[in-house]
């Protein structure tokens, strides 16, 4: 386990520490949680960004072979 120095707002303690007062679990753990929560988050943002590029880089591949396909003279 590593071991982390952090500074917090004066408003994001106070409430964290409402909080912890009410669930009862060491305030160590909660933000152990929270962390593992926010980067659950991030990672979804990461992929969906890269979802995003690779889904426009697919779609003009599309519109080019959907025009070709266009272009070729089916008659008999």
């Amino acid at each position: 386990m590593k071991t982390v120095s952090l500074k917090l707002d004066d408003t994001v303690f106070g409430e964290t520490e409402k909080i912890l007062s009410d669930i009862s679990i060491p305030r160590n753990r909660y933000i152990n949680e929270a962390i593992k929560f926010y980067n659950k988050i991030q990672k979804k943002k990461l992929l969906e960004k890269q979802l995003r590029v690779e889904s426009e880089m697919v779609k003009k591949e599309s519109i080019n072979v959907l025009k070709e396909f266009e272009s070729i003279d089916y008659a008999d």
